[in-house]
This record gives structure tokens, C-alpha cells and sequence, in this order.
């Protein structure tokens, strides 16, 4: 019953989103006056840019917010939910340009859902973030509260809102399938290949310290050992160089050093 009745209050969202989506217009996004002592204080990759990327990242995030919505279901929406959002976007995609074509419409939430609360097949009961298919397509949804924790912890091997956006990053070629195609070149695809196969059969053995989660498929194991790469990178480079390596290429930057490549 509960989920009935969460689907009916957020259903009426969904499809109001979606006629609105055909009829957006892009508009300059107004960032708020303490936006840098926000990010300053909980985004640590923004915390240790220089001054002329932290310029360019804040332009980045401003950009994005132009032209993507955040709503929210049963929460309430601060201006440092908003740029935790953004900053979940712009980190992966920092060391390129980017634009979220496949995205128009980020839902928070107040707690961990259940994907049959929002019209698809249910999997699990407590789910942190995911990426809209079908009537949801170019919408995601996080828990607020997961989004928050992701940046709570500096050196974090977790971070949901950079999970999902790894996600859309690896769909934008039409498979979700933990090959960024768009991003990656065609001589690193087999090493790829290679170590994310040897890594997950690792991670089942219990002998790998990256999430098991990213043992569910190829994907999984993208998004989380991105997760990972972004959030603790020099722990991530002592105990998976080769992976580390590769995961520079793909996303044309070196969150250990802070340099783009």
C-alpha cells in the first residue's frame, strides 16, 4: 500500500516533467552567494583544484544546472543539494567537454526507494540512485540522503551521485554496458576488458577491496570502480595501478594529481 501510494504522488511529477521536457528552454542559472564556501567546504575535488580550474568547474556546474531541473519528492531541495548534484556530473566529465543530452530531469528523494515505486521492474527495496528507462528516459533519481553521504567523507570509496552519472556517461553510446565508447579509445577497449574480467572474478574471490556490488555485471563495475577512482585516488592507484592507468584515459584526467590530460 505504501508504495501505491507513493507512486501516485510521484507519478503526477513524472509526467509533468516529461511534457515540460519537450518545451525547455535553457535559462542562466544563478549560482547562490555562498556557492564557493559550499563547495569549498564539501567537495573536496573542487577544494583542491587551482584557481583557474576551480573557474572552470564552477562554470561547468552553472551550465549544468541551466539545463537540467532538480526536483524533489517528499524533501526539500537546498542550494547545496543542487550543487552536489552538479558536482556528481561535472567530476567524471571534468577532463572533456560534455553536455548530459540523455539527462533533463534529476528527482531527489528523501530516503532509499524501491524501483516498482517508480513504474519499472522492482530489483530491489532500497535502492540509492538510479537512471530512468522507458517513461523515465533523460530523468534519474538519488536518495537525498546517499547524495549527501557520497561527499561527507573526503578519501570515500562510495559516492552515489557519481555513480549514476558514470552510468549515463557509459550509456550515452546506447548500451550501458561498462564500455564508454563515447570516451574511450578503440586500443584500450581489450585491456579494459581484460582487467575489469580479471578484477570482478576477484572481487567475487573476496580478494579485492572494490565494492562487490560492482561484481553484478560489467556496468556495475564501471560505475562503482569509478566511484573508487574519484573518491580515494591514490589508494585506488596503490592497490589497482593497471586499472587506475586506463581509468585516466578514459576520463582524460588524474584525480591523484588533480591534472587533466
Amino acid at each position: 500500500m505504501t508504495g501505491l501510494i507513493i507512486f501516485l504522488i510521484v507519478m503526477p511529477i513524472v509526467v509533468t516533467l516529461i511534457w515540460r521536457s519537450g518545451k525547455r528552454k535553457q535559462n542562466g542559472f544563478i549560482l547562490p552567494d555562498n556557492f564557493r564556501s559550499l563547495l569549498n567546504e564539501h567537495v573536496a575535488f573542487y577544494k583542491n583544484l587551482n584557481d583557474a580550474d576551480k573557474i572552470k568547474f564552477e562554470s561547468r556546474i552553472q551550465d549544468f544546472l541551466s539545463y537540467t531541473r532538480i526536483n524533489a519528492v517528499n524533501t526539500e531541495i537546498t542550494s547545496l543539494d543542487k550543487l552536489l548534484v552538479a558536482s556528481s556530473a561535472i567530476i567524471p566529465t571534468f577532463g572533456f567537454n560534455w553536455h548530459y543530452y540523455n539527462l533533463a530531469d534529476v528527482l531527489l528523494y528523501d530516503e532509499t526507494f524501491s524501483e516498482d515505486e517508480f513504474a519499472v521492474n522492482a530489483k530491489s527495496a532500497n535502492v540509492l540512485g538510479m537512471v530512468g528507462t522507458g517513461a523515465m528516459q533523460r530523468m534519474m533519481i538519488l536518495s537525498k540522503p546517499a547524495l549527501r553521504q557520497g561527499f561527507a567523507n573526503e578519501i570515500s570509496k562510495s559516492n552515489t551521485g557519481i555513480h549514476e552519472f558514470v552510468h549515463l556517461l557509459d550509456k550515452a553510446d546506447g548500451d550501458t554496458d561498462g564500455i564508454p565508447e563515447e570516451l574511450m579509445s578503440r586500443q584500450y577497449t581489450i585491456p579494459w576488458l581484460k582487467y575489469m574480467s580479471e578484477e570482478i572474478e576477484k572481487m567475487k574471490e573476496g580478494k579485492s577491496d572494490i565494492n562487490i556490488y560492482g561484481a553484478t555485471n560489467k556496468a556495475e563495475f564501471f560505475a562503482v570502480a569509478s566511484e573508487y577512482f574519484f573518491g580515494s585516488p591514490e589508494r585506488f592507484k596503490k592497490n589497482h595501478p593497471e586499472l587506475f592507468d586506463l581509468m585516466t584515459k578514459i576520463f582524460h584526467q588524474n584525480p591523484e594529481t588533480e591534472k587533466l590530460l
